[in-house]
């Protein structure tokens, strides 16, 4: 497996390979230059949500063997907004990759990431997202990030807001008559 992309674990259904609209660096299949994070439910707990994440030796901070923390906060970042989509799906009785509807979109209406230790360049980074909260169109989550030796590296608060899902599933992006 490429490094940088979440470990392929058989039998898990991970939720961005069904989002046929997804660009972003962090979480977007559509983006062959970004993180290409995958994101899954926790079996044991259904509102819960994690992305296992091998990091690159290009991920690095200023020491060699440091995450650079806006990795860190993007994967917090793109892991909650997929869970939201996925559990806005779920709660619409809809498939991610469902064609009868508008798509479930959902982006950062606030982010909110406190970095507790530095996290290890070696090994697995383990984001698990809980959701907190939800209303109609709103999905609050409380992360944390844990480094390949267990310990919790980084907390997050992510606020993810649901946008019109057909204009931002354009391909030619949002922007179209500026």
């Amino acid at each position: 497996m490429e490094s940088g992309h979440a470990n392929g674990e058989s039998g898990y259904n991970y939720f961005q390979p069904s989002m046929r609209y997804n660009h972003c660096y962090g979480c977007g299949t559509n983006n062959s230059n970004g993180l290409r994070i995958n994101s899954r439910w926790d079996s044991s707990d259904p509102s819960v949500s994690i992305c296992e994440f091998t990091p690159a030796a290009h991920h690095c901070a200023g020491p060699p063997d440091i995450v650079n923390g806006g990795i860190i906060a993007s994967l917090i970042d793109c892991h909650a907004i997929c869970s939201a989509a996925a559990d806005g799906y779920r709660r619409a009785g809809r498939e991610i990759d469902d064609d009868a509807g508008e798509p479930i979109i959902y982006a950062t209406g606030s982010l909110q990431v406190s970095y507790k230790a530095p996290s290890r360049l070696d090994g697995v980074l383990t984001v698990r997202a809980r959701i907190v909260d939800t209303a109609d169109r709103r999905t609050k989550f409380e992360v944390t990030v844990q480094d390949g030796s267990g310990q919790v590296t980084a907390e997050g608060q992510v606020t993810a807001v649901q946008v019109p899902g057909a204009q931002w599933a354009n391909p030619d992006g949002i922007f179209l008559n500026d």
